[in-house]
């Protein structure tokens, strides 16, 4: 099981990165571009994902999931005006979410904690953020895509070489290693 705690925080670092690879690309001002009103800018979806991690993550053991403070309608509405303002919110909720993972122990592993009164195994707890966190990461680095047009760099295997990627792959011996170890370098 801590096999398990050190492969989720990876997994947490992994989808962090692609986050961050995308603000990189992408100028202030596409932070806060919309397709229509309807859909999201990275900034609405960095608010959100700051807002859920401060209220899934702080006191993650003793108290329900989501928090009587927590505003999760305002968390759409767009009033953050630049891209510090974004980052700052950013590392906030990655702090937060961090911190709360690293204090936790494989004897934590099998206890009951709530989320809207709805029980959850810590580890329930943790693949349900775990699923969500890399839907609305996938959602950054989509719209990210979109915005830079053909000026967007890869962040996974470039189109069209999958064949040269598989070869050096497969030309190195076998080895156990969690796959974010290449991207994530401690």
């Amino acid at each position: 099981m801590t096999d398990y705690l050190t492969s989720t925080r990876k997994q947490f670092e992994y989808y962090k990165m692609l986050g961050e690879k995308t603000f990189a690309q992408v100028s202030d001002e596409q932070l806060f571009w919309q397709y229509n009103e309807e859909s999201n800018s990275i900034a609405i979806i960095v608010k959100h994902l700051w807002g859920n991690m401060l209220s899934r993550w702080t006191d993650f053991l003793t108290t329900d999931g989501e928090k009587e403070w927590r505003q999760r309608d305002a968390e759409f509405e767009n009033d953050i005006a630049t891209k510090e303002e974004l980052l700052s919110k950013w590392d906030e909720g990655w702090d937060c979410l961090f911190k709360a993972l690293d204090s936790l122990t494989t004897e934590d592993l099998d206890k009951v904690i709530y989320i809207r009164n709805q029980g959850h195994s810590v580890v329930e707890a943790i693949n349900r953020q775990l699923a969500h966190y890399p839907y609305h990461i996938g959602q950054i680095v989509f719209i990210g895509k979109m915005v830079c047009d053909t000026n967007w760099t890869s962040l996974s295997i470039p189109k069209g070489n999958s064949k040269v990627y598989n070869e050096e792959k497969f030309a190195k011996p076998k080895e156990k290693q969690h796959f974010t170890d290449e991207f994530i370098k401690e």
